[in-house]
């Protein structure tokens, strides 16, 4: 059975050559082959010319014939399905075109797949008479239409403008379909000819590019209406697109994260949202500006002095570059340096008023700070919880030594003395032995620690305003 139908259509096939080259008298100009929607029509564009410009006499009665299967009709008459004389409509068609002007454009109505054939045109002009077996038209007739094309520019980059499109074949000009997509609303469908002359439904939109288009999703929906707008057929189609764009987001992390100690390792991490992917430097802030330290998105260093900073990260590809905000990478410290600091500056008077400030520095910063005398040689604990002590100066204040301490979550450390000079006094040699005595007794700090930790758990915080004193005191020997 195979064979047969083999050799059925070879025979066909055949056929149409041997009447092709038989050199005939008719061609047309119209597409090779063409598909339609069931349900719906199709215009098929189409011109002819004689072999011959004497054969055609275009004030003669002109018909047009459309013979399907095979163009030698004479061997089937059944072939034969429209004739414009009226003697055959076999097929719902009907010759648009002027034949007088060698317009043979054809509209083709109501298709169903059945319909699916090679056709052929003919015209019978009184004499003449010929078929354009050379030039078969395929006709497709299905029941799905044809997906929307999405155009897109090839190249896509951020803050550049490009058009978008979206078209639909439109075999029947009659009944277009309404395209619809998600770029914007109700766009406005044009039909536009195509140089074929056949026709094409189109939208189109202008947007300016931005990283957030990157992997946007476009989707168009083509809308047929078919059986006379009762029913309709939808197609669709979608295309992802693909923008470059410049670093975004450029930011830094540390681990561990919070304050490190002196000789731990830090890890930076530079990380960006880049299209192509970003290359990554490190920058260290300096006295004499941004001093390059790395390269890579991790960079991973041993803290000491020295390393202590503010480091940032450049992210940069084609397109552009981003830096970070800038993070700060420092070792803890215990207080340090704490000193304290007579205003206004010596010499005093009675009745003046003085303020003694501790300074110091930590890393955690100070938490607590704590005030005391020797005052004939007893050490006695006279203010907390402030950093500023302030008091009426009187008579009673010479000779007498003033320390502070500075806590923080890592350690207390202690000032060295400090005695008020009044005028016309000066610090002598013996005064100055017993605040060297004073410092070597008091920087076990073993009081002063037990005294801070029984604060912190028992005790309220003072009003800065208010002194604490102590009923016991330290009575202090010089030898």
């Amino acid at each position: 059975m195979l064979t047969d139908n083999m050799l059925l259509t070879l025979f066909f096939v055949s056929g149409a050559l041997a009447d092709c080259l038989l050199n005939p008298s008719l061609f047309i100009t119209a597409p090779k082959q063409m598909e339609a929607l069931s349900g719906s029509c199709l215009i098929i564009p189409c011109n002819f010319s004689a072999k011959q410009d004497q054969d055609f006499i275009s004030v003669r009665t002109t018909f047009g014939v459309w013979i399907k299967s095979d163009s030698r009709f004479k061997n089937n008459r059944n072939n034969v399905i429209f004739n414009s004389s009226g003697t055959v409509t076999t097929y719902p068609m009907s010759i648009t075109g002027d034949l007088s002007q060698k317009n043979c454009t054809t509209l083709f109505s109501s298709l169903i797949t059945s319909y699916t054939d090679t056709y052929y045109f003919r015209i019978e002009n009184i004499a003449f008479r010929a078929t354009a077996s050379c030039d078969p038209l395929q006709i497709t007739v299905q029941d799905s239409p044809p997906s929307p094309r999405i155009e897109i520019p090839y190249d896509l980059k951020e803050k550049k403008s490009v058009t978008i499109s979206c078209s639909a074949s439109t075999p029947c000009p009659h009944s277009p379909p309404k395209l619809t997509w998600n770029l914007q609303q109700d766009p406005p469908n044009n039909i536009e000819e195509n140089t074929d002359r056949t026709f094409t439904t189109k939208i189109q939109k202008t947007i300016t590019l931005s990283d957030t288009h990157d992997g946007f999703t476009i989707s168009c929906s083509a809308t047929y209406p078919v059986n006379e707008g009762r029913e309709v057929k939808t197609a669709e189609e979608r295309k992802t697109l693909n923008v470059s764009y410049a670093p975004k987001n450029t930011s830094v992390s540390i681990s561990p994260s919070g304050l490190v100690s002196a000789g731990s390792w830090v890890n930076l991490t530079c990380s960006s949202r880049a299209k192509p992917p970003a290359s990554f430097s490190w920058f260290k802030n300096s006295k004499d500006g941004a001093i390059r330290v790395a390269e890579g998105d991790f960079y991973s260093f041993n803290v000491t002095d020295v390393t202590d900073g503010d480091y940032y990260c450049v992210a940069t590809n084609d397109l552009g570059n981003q830096t970070s905000s800038e993070i700060h990478v420092t070792n803890e410290d215990p207080p340090k340096d704490v000193m304290v600091v007579i205003s206004p500056t010596d010499p005093v008077s009675v009745g003046s008023v003085v303020n003694l400030t501790c300074s110091c520095r930590g890393n955690p910063p100070v938490v607590n700070f704590v005030w005391f005398m020797i005052s004939d040689g007893r050490l006695e604990l006279i203010k907390a919880d402030t950093q500023v002590y302030g008091f009426k100066v009187t008579n009673s204040d010479r000779g007498r030594v003033y320390y502070c301490g500075c806590r923080n979550d890592l350690d207390i450390q202690l000032s060295t003395g400090c005695q008020l000079i009044f005028e016309g006094e000066q610090v002598g040699v013996e005064v100055i032995l017993k605040i060297l005595a004073v410092i070597m007794l008091v920087s076990t700090l073993v009081i002063f620690e037990c005294w801070f930790r029984s604060r912190c758990s028992t005790e309220p915080v003072k009003d800065t305003g208010e002194a604490v004193y102590v009923n016991s005191a330290v009575e202090l020997h010089p030898s």
